[in-house]
């Protein structure tokens, strides 16, 4: 019997708010879900063996329904065991990705590798997802050529075609990790060896690779700057459990900073936060791991950061910056935030004004002057500018309503559910959704 957890009709509307009574102190314990940047590219990655590939504790968040949706599209089956995905990908012949399920999401971009290798064509519109900067796919498609594939480009979308993916040397001119994850996907069905240099370290990579090596691939160096691919005819099928996700679990630090809280993370993905927790401390926050559980104190948190810029892993992650300001917010005297990944990542700092933040922006930079915080009615525009405002919302005086929150729940299973276990006063308003269950 597969099981389905039917999403929201087409053409429902929802209200779609997050209300939040601020200056509560967080406390408490919480368990983080799944990675949503892993399950991703390991979702494509699965198109790579004619059968079924397990993915285990997978988070139930609207990006995983999408790349779900466009496995369906291409003829898989899906179906969830609690949180279990299984993806069968016996009958996903199909190498079309229509642009209204490629527009929803920038990295479905990555699916491109593993649909030509499977079918020597693949077609799929231009990706979409969150506004947060250019994102280009050139890299990408540069990899696809590296590898033999020949490329159509029209107004609305790519074409790419290759009897055959043969194995290359690549040298990233920047590292990126969609286009490493690329790579890794086109190599590890090609003919021959493929070198890659100049990789992207993220952790994400790591797990694409253990994730590929367990149906039969054969890839060393993952996690370095160098990643050597020998290509191998066909793979099998595995299981994989998906780790915590990272940027969710510095999320909730960055909660229980801004409220000054407590709290006690039971699954923390160790080794992957160090950036993070280094700036953490300099705050005025401190922590301590024991048997796997992070226990990280936020009361003491007081002090600015003179100066901090975003970096690729190992270095401060992009994807936090935008909670981190909300913290920064609240904290007396002058920080200063360099962005170097996304250009646009400062579009929360205007709604953050708007709760009473005082924050400048100069290009890529944001100088905050922290002081206190007032309740407002905020709008989220993209996925971690949405989580900040949330974290802005649980340190401000009085009252707050989110709007736009589907931008959030494409990261997050349920952010306010969790913060609601750790003594924050939150109630979502969603509107009409259906949920049911479905036989088949």
């Amino acid at each position: 019997m597969h099981i389905i957890t039917a999403r929201v009709p087409e053409g429902v509307e929802c209200l779609d708010e997050i209300h939040v009574i601020g200056g509560k102190c967080l406390h408490g314990n919480i368990t983080v879900q799944g990675s949503k940047n892993t399950v991703l590219p390991l979702m494509s990655g699965a198109l790579l063996y004619r059968g079924i590939s397990v993915l285990k504790a997978c988070p139930r968040i609207t990006d995983v329904f999408y790349m779900e949706e466009i496995l369906r599209a291409l003829g898989a089956e899906t179906w969830w065991e609690d949180h279990d995905l299984y993806l069968d990908c016996t009958h996903a012949d199909g190498s079309h990705v229509p642009e209204i399920y490629s527009g929803r999401m920038r990295s479905s971009i990555i699916l491109l590798g593993p649909i030509l290798a499977r079918n020597q064509r693949a077609e799929i519109g231009y990706p979409g997802g969150c506004v947060i900067g250019k994102r280009p796919v050139d890299l990408h498609l540069y990899v696809l050529r590296c590898f033999g594939a020949e490329i159509k480009e029209e107004e609305k979308k790519i074409t790419v075609s290759c009897k055959k993916l043969c194995g290359t040397e690549i040298v990233f001119s920047k590292r990126s990790v969609g286009a490493t994850e690329q790579a890794i996907l086109c190599a590890a069905l090609s003919k021959g060896t493929t070198t890659l240099r100049n990789c992207a370290r993220e952790p994400e990579i790591v797990w694409l690779c253990r994730f590929l090596n367990a149906m039969g691939a054969k890839i060393e160096g993952a996690g370095e700057d160098c990643i050597c691919i020998e290509g191998t005819e066909k793979l099998c099928g595995t299981k994989m459990q998906i780790p915590a996700d990272r940027i969710v679990t510095g999320t909730y630090l960055c909660a229980a900073a801004a409220a000054r809280g407590r709290i006690v993370i039971e699954n923390a993905p160790e080794g992957e936060l160090d950036a993070f927790l280094q700036v953490y401390r300099k705050m005025g926050g401190q922590y301590e791991w024991n048997s796997g559980k992070l226990i990280a104190d936020g009361s003491q948190v007081r002090f600015s950061l003179p100066f901090l810029e975003t970096e690729v892993y190992p270095g401060f992650p992009t994807d936090l910056q935008s909670p981190l300001l909300a913290v920064l917010a609240t904290v007396p005297g002058k920080s200063i935030i360099k962005e170097n990944i996304f250009e646009n990542r400062f579009k929360v700092c205007n709604e953050l004004c708007k709760m009473g933040a005082d924050i400048r922006v100069d290009g890529n930079t944001a100088v905050v002057c922290g002081g206190r915080l007032h309740g407002n009615c905020v709008y989220a525009e993209e996925l971690r500018g949405g989580a900040a405002l949330l974290v802005a919302a649980l340190a401000a005086e009085g009252s707050s309503v989110i709007r736009g929150c589907s931008f959030i729940r494409r990261g997050y299973e349920d952010i306010g559910g969790d913060l609601k276990k750790l003594g924050g006063l939150i109630t979502e308003d969603i509107g009409t959704v259906f949920y049911e269950n479905i036989q088949l």
